[in-house]
């Protein structure tokens, strides 16, 4: 398992997503491998929500990952601390430059939802089927 936490800002975001690439890298899901990517999108996708629509000043989001070898199961988890839930269910414009980040986890994750959490805020998760040496089932 990997947690860490980062600043709620564009910089946490980017480095949130830097550091799961690595950690997947370490876990044998090497860089550039479907696996990796694929994974790397999602908290891409989840790091940059949570820093731009559920940061609250003065407070910082967590990314969690975890890796079921056996299962071939990476589950990543996001939790911010502003209350309410993302709306699934919208669409954004189709020139609109944003809002699509939900949709491509749903696009790219096995599963994906929104949990409670200790304390204010939420926790987004998503999993990715990931198979032996990173190969995306």
């Amino acid at each position: 398992m990997f947690a860490q936490r980062f600043s709620a800002t564009r910089r946490g975001a980017r480095l949130a997503r830097r550091l799961a690439t690595h950690r997947l890298d370490l876990w044998d899901l090497p860089y550039g491998s479907p696996a990796s990517d694929t994974v790397t999108l999602v908290v891409a996708e989840l790091a940059a929500n949570a820093a731009l629509h559920g940061s609250v000043a003065g407070r910082d989001f967590e990314l969690r990952l975890t890796y079921d070898r056996a299962a071939g199961l990476v589950r990543v988890e996001v939790s911010d601390t502003r209350p309410g839930l993302p709306d699934a269910s919208a669409r954004p414009p189709e020139d609109a430059d944003g809002g699509r980040g939900l949709l491509l986890v749903a696009a790219v994750a096995g599963r994906w939802g929104v949990a409670g959490r200790t304390g204010p805020g939420k926790t987004v998760w998503a999993e990715c089927a990931v198979g032996a040496q990173g190969v995306r089932l």
